[in-house]
């Protein structure tokens, strides 16, 4: 008897009448034209690993907009001092008071300092604190000069020549670029190489196999690879600002996403495989069934991304086009190269548990009780879905309450790094001897005739401990502006120089009374520029404090504008992709709300286990980005099946099969990409760190609850509702 129109059989031998035939050598030609070309890619952009640093910087000024005070007065301050060094403060303690014999010693030790070839111009002479159990020396260092490797040479020279019962550290912009440097030296290879073998291990867990993992990391590698040398050349041509921290999320965002990416093509493809006995048919079925969700997904993470073009703050809107780059390299090796790579291993590629072909059980959607677990995990949600639903968003809900502990309004310079940190402990050295703002002072740029009028300002401020004027006259570059006007810092009785004047301008500096990225040191200058407008004085405040209250004012204006925009775009998004208007709108509120969650305890988190100092004003955007983004391909995973499944079963029936079906597969990503994100808390960069909580609990969350339980039981309870107002919304079947 034959086979009916319905059966297993038949619909195995249509799906192969379908398949369009192609000759046998453009079936080994095309993929293996492929591999070459992803091959010479890697090939060629392999080592432009241990070349970023070529192309990229750390200095927090040279990403922000160019309208900010800081951005102008770090321009304007070059043409008064005629040098644009950046200043390194050494700081050395005794454990008694210095007498003059040790003093002649750390003289020579200055000489030896200053010969050092990145010290660029005049160093300071040993100035002694009023204790007497301290000294402090200023060394302008090249700012093209590898200025880890210069603060090291500093600290050898320190080492070397220092007296006993003598310790020096190495502070100032200078030694906290350094430890920035040194912290995101693991990149290339720690950050790399957890984020892989803890991928190679979910890899090998799941699909239990030895060799598909390893087809699977290549694609990441690859694409990573490729990536990195387009990134690179934008880079070095100017069109491109690349920092550590951009760096490292671009390398765990391009391993995470074409991880999941190539996850659900291999799913698809094993499916194949059981319907059909020939690879051609299996991959050209498996690139149909993966190509809408891979595309609609990575366009959503992509478009989610250049909303950051919109920030102020050029390291947000520079990580916007290197990380949609990556994700569409990401996208095109999960497409090309790996289904190139399973097209010439087929069914090896799976070894041990190669799948067999089975065209009758073939139908994956046939019996959601056909699929393990999440099947039987579909069913339950099935049961009860309205008290399901209600108890899940109540809980996530409670968990956002936490979010009121979240401290995001900036960090000292000092806290960034998490190890130890030398320029840290000069600091504290330099607050414990010095004036705390000594080598960052705050800079004002304003006209020659307001000079005396804004020095006033300034002395009169609490947070202000001395005023000078830039001169080219005076000993050291600057002379002390008092209340009776510029005074000589020599001898008594000695001429008062004249301040340097640049096109009607002078540049005055004031050495604040607090650490220079303290919170009080943040209130002076704003106070500062508060009295100056008040008065009617016209002058740019710069400098170190500065830059850090004009960075994190820009986070705080990109956060207000970048959310609601990233919400509004994946919504439509959400909207074509779905045909729907009220679907996209429900998942948008699931995936804010898992945010909302991952949010609150990751602040409880950061206060109460890891005793975080605070957290920068850009991480709930970033966490915000990436989780909505990234959230939102589970729910692209999901739905797109669910809609398929609903097409043919009704919405009810469709929920429950496109559950069964996807769970697996979703899994597997959410864990791939927790676990890369996770790896950023090797890189010891508080911001990284924070990043990494956020994102990998939040994936954790989305994937094991929200995907699994609330958008699927709230779909259930809506039926077919769910798709106003869409044709699907008017069939009949609920």
């Amino acid at each position: 008897m034959g086979a009916s129109a319905d059966s297993p059989a038949s619909r195995s031998r249509t799906h192969r009448r379908d398949v369009p035939t192609a000759p046998r050598f453009l079936r080994v030609l095309l993929p293996a034209l492929l591999i070459v070309a992803w091959l010479v890619a890697a090939g060629v952009g392999g080592p432009y690993f241990g070349r970023v640093d070529e192309v990229s910087s750390n200095d927090r000024t040279a990403y922000l907009p160019d309208s900010a005070d800081a951005t102008q007065v770090e321009q304007l301050a070059e043409q008064f001092t005629e040098s644009d060094a950046i200043p390194a403060i050494v700081v050395i303690t005794a454990e008694q008071q210095i007498d003059e014999q040790t003093g002649t010693r750390l003289d020579e030790v200055t000489q030896a300092l200053s010969a050092l070839d990145a010290v660029e111009g005049e160093v300071s002479p040993a100035l002694p604190s009023e204790d007497g159990l301290a000294v402090q020396v200023f060394l302008p260092l090249d700012p093209e000069s590898d200025l880890a490797a210069a603060v090291g040479e500093i600290q050898a020279e320190l080492a070397a020549d220092l007296p006993p019962g003598l310790t020096g550290h190495v502070t100032g912009p200078a030694g906290f670029s350094a430890d920035l440097a040194e912290a995101f030296a693991g990149i290339d290879g720690l950050l790399l190489g957890v984020a892989l073998a803890a991928v190679l291990v979910i890899l090998v867990i799941v699909y239990r196999s030895f060799v598909l993992p390893l087809l699977v990391l290549s694609t990441s590698m690859f694409a990573l690879c490729a990536a990195l040398l387009t990134i690179w050349h934008l880079a070095a041509a100017g069109v491109l600002l690349l920092s550590g921290q951009t760096q490292g999320i671009l390398f765990i965002l391009v391993i995470g996403a074409a991880t999941d990416y190539s996850l659900l093509y291999v799913a698809r493809y094993r499916d194949e495989l059981r319907r059909t006995k020939e690879r051609w048919p299996a991959t050209l079925a498996a690139l149909r069934g993966t190509l809408e969700p891979v595309l609609a997904s990575g366009g959503t993470v992509i478009a989610g991304l250049l909303c950051l073009l919109l920030s102020d703050l050029k390291s947000n809107s520079a990580l916007g086009p290197v990380a949609a780059i990556g994700i569409l390299f990401a996208m095109a090796a999960a497409l090309t190269f790996l289904p190139s790579l399973l097209l010439l291993t087929g069914r090896a590629a799976f070894w041990p548990r190669r799948p067999r072909f089975e065209p009758e059980s073939a139908d994956v959607g046939a019996d959601p009780a056909a699929h393990g677990l999440w099947g039987r995990i579909a069913l339950a949600v099935r049961r009860r879905p309205r008290p399901l639903w209600v108890l899940t968003a109540v809980v996530l809900a409670l968990g956002c309450l936490g979010v009121t502990q979240l401290q995001a309004d900036g960090v000292a310079q000092s806290e960034l790094v998490l190890t130890e940190s030398t320029a840290r402990e000069g600091q504290e050295a330099l607050g414990e001897h010095f004036a705390d703002g000594d080598g960052s002072p705050v800079q004002v740029v304003l006209e020659q005739s307001r000079l005396q009028d804004g020095a006033d300002l300034l002395l009169a401020q609490d947070g202000i401990e001395a005023v000078s004027v830039a001169s080219e006259d005076a000993p050291g570059g600057s002379a002390p502006v008092t209340e009776d006007g510029v005074t000589a810092p020599g001898p008594p009785g000695s001429p008062a120089p004249d301040p340097t004047v640049v096109s009607g301008d002078v540049l005055v500096q004031a050495t604040l009374a607090d650490a220079p990225d303290s919170a009080a040191a943040e209130a002076t200058v704003r106070s500062v520029r508060a009295e100056l407008d008040a008065e009617g004085i016209d002058a740019l405040v710069g400098g170190v404090t500065a830059t850090s209250v004009d960075t994190n004012d820009a986070s705080a204006h990109d956060r207000a504008l970048i959310i609601p925009v990233v919400l509004v775009v994946i919504a439509l998004i959400l909207m074509l992709l779905l045909r729907s208007v009220l679907a996209p709108l429900l998942l948008i509120a699931t995936t804010v709300l898992s945010f909302g969650t991952a949010m609150g305890v990751s602040a409880l988190l950061f206060d109460h286990v890891f005793a975080f100092p605070g957290a920068d004003p850009a991480v709930p955007l970033f966490g915000f980005v990436f989780l909505v983004a990234l959230g939102i391909d589970y729910n692209i995973f999901l739905m797109t099946r669910v809609r398929e499944e609903s097409l043919r079963h009704g919405t009810r029936e469709g929920v429950v099969r496109g559950l069964a079906v996807t769970g697996g597969v979703i899994t597997s990503a959410g864990l791939v990409l927790a676990a890369t994100f996770a790896a950023l808390g090797v890189i010891p960069i508080l911001f990284l760190a924070q990043l990494a909580v956020i994102v990998a609990f939040g994936v954790l969350l989305d994937t094991f609850v929200v995907r699994t339980l609330l958008v699927p039981a709230l779909a259930l309870d809506l039926g077919r509702v769910l798709w106003w107002p869409s044709a699907l919304w008017r069939r009949g079947a609920p």
